[in-house]
């Protein structure tokens, strides 16, 4: 059969739906990068705002209507979405084939089989843990890979809803994951691994990832700086990145690791969601600003240059003017290069959908207007400040805005467009001179490549 894979929200997300490809492809189906001539299309589903789910729903209410003309494809849901839902998804999705929850997506082969062999709908949700050597495969894509070495989250943030439908905390074994950057850079076109957990830096906080006679060769005792300098020295990786951290995480043997091993990137992604203390004793973020500051103040120490990225929530039950505002000065005293805004919403079964969602929807949307306007300033300012230098650019390929022209990404996460020259090929390492900047995307020429 032919499939095609949807899928919406996080890098999870994105590595499960590539994770399903390998797999159904070893199953002998095939993956197409066409909705229209696809088979079977199976929509990646996100729970984590209600948005996101309305958007699942509303793509699989489109996909369904297509069974008119074409009686035998089929249509299946998986993810977090399903996991949330379970049966109830059958009742807002009518005539879906399959949906498989976050647990059970090895199990989606065996599901595909049934629904073609007439036994469906079939509904596959669950706490069992996936079979991860299962789903360890890549299907063929850019020059960047994602690899997971965390599932889960214990954390328990008010609002909240990744452990409901993601499971409790666990790590991979340091070992397995070596493994797999090693499969995973062979062919020689991956470049980049991305380590990926929902709270990245509390990989093997729970249990012993690493053999009790494994040594260091820089001497790290904390799982992940062991991880990172593990995967740091195969054969083929030029960088490592992981993702998504905390702040109780960036400990001085992490940020040491960061700054000695040549192949980690410079840059981090570090929730925030709020300036104010209230709001983030509120949440339950386990830090206070000041306990922000400090881990900053401890990468930027060491890393003079760091990218910093972060998530931010407006309009969380109770948030004042004041405490918006909060916000907004400790932005700018970060000064971020980049921050992803939400409007707050309601998770089914959070404690924080117990509180009163006294917020207006329409000083919601002036409070995410606001913050986006005041960080594409920011953005463009940092971004302004780096024409004339020299960024080293890992090569993705042809602009998608623009055919003419070719796009990577910097060390720092920024990217940047060029004019390509004779002899430069995807997943080359480029030096390219910034002679123009937007808030997001900085525009240059390549002075020379390996």
């Amino acid at each position: 059969m032919r499939v095609y894979i949807k899928a919406y929200g996080c890098q999870m997300n994105v590595r499960d739906a590539e994770s399903v490809a390998a797999l159904l492809t070893r199953y002998g189906h095939s993956v197409t990068v066409s909705e229209e001539e696809a088979d079977v299309v199976i929509v990646n589903t996100c729970s984590v705002r209600g948005k996101a789910e309305d958007k699942a729903v509303g793509k699989l209410g489109l996909l369904t209507a297509t069974k008119r003309q074409r009686p035998q494809r089929v249509i299946g849901a998986m993810g977090c979405m399903v996991e949330r839902l379970k049966d109830d998804i059958f009742k807002r999705v009518a005539n879906l084939d399959f949906a498989i929850g976050t647990h059970a997506i090895s199990r989606l082969p065996g599901t595909l089989d049934a629904v073609l062999g007439g036994r469906g709908p079939v509904l596959d949700v669950g706490e069992a843990e996936d079979d991860i050597e299962a789903l360890s495969g890549h299907a063929p894509s850019g020059v960047s890979a994602f690899v997971n070495i965390l599932f889960g989250c214990d954390r328990r943030c008010t609002y909240c809803i990744v452990p409901h439908v993601r499971g409790r905390e666990w790590s991979r074994d340091g070992r397995d994951v070596v493994s797999e950057v090693r499969e995973t850079v062979a062919g020689g076109k991956v470049k980049e691994v991305t380590l990926l957990g929902q709270s990245v830096m509390s990989y093997g906080r729970r249990h012993a990832v690493w053999p009790a006679d494994y040594a260091s060769p820089r001497g790290y005792t904390e799982p992940l700086p062991r991880l990172l300098e593990a995967v740091s020295e195969v054969d083929g990786v030029a960088r490592v990145r992981f993702t998504s951290g905390h702040p109780s995480g960036v400990t001085p043997e992490l940020v040491s690791a960061m700054s000695e091993l040549p192949e980690v990137c410079a840059h981090l992604h570090l929730p925030v969601q709020s300036g104010s203390d209230r709001m983030l004793g509120l949440m339950k973020r386990g830090y206070t600003s000041d306990g922000y500051r400090e881990a900053v103040a401890r990468l930027r120490g060491a890393m003079p240059g760091i990218a910093l990225t972060t998530d931010v929530i407006v309009g969380f039950p109770g948030e004042t003017v004041e405490e918006f505002d909060m916000t907004r000065r400790f932005m700018d005293e970060i000064a971020f290069d980049n921050a992803f805004i939400f409007k707050y919403s309601p998770r089914p079964g959070t404690q924080a959908a117990g509180m009163k969602d006294d917020v207006p929807a329409e000083e919601k949307m002036r409070r995410n207007q606001v913050l986006l306007d005041e960080q594409n300033r920011r953005g463009l300012a940092l971004n302004e400040a780096l024409v004339g230098t020299t960024r080293e650019v890992l090569v993705e390929g042809v602009s998608l805005r623009n055919a003419a022209r070719w796009t990577g990404r910097s060390r720092g996460n920024k990217i940047v467009v060029f004019e390509p020259v004779p002899g430069v090929r995807e997943g080359d390492i480029v030096n390219v001179r910034i002679d123009r900047a937007m808030a997001q995307t900085l525009y240059g020429e390549i002075l020379d490549h390996e």
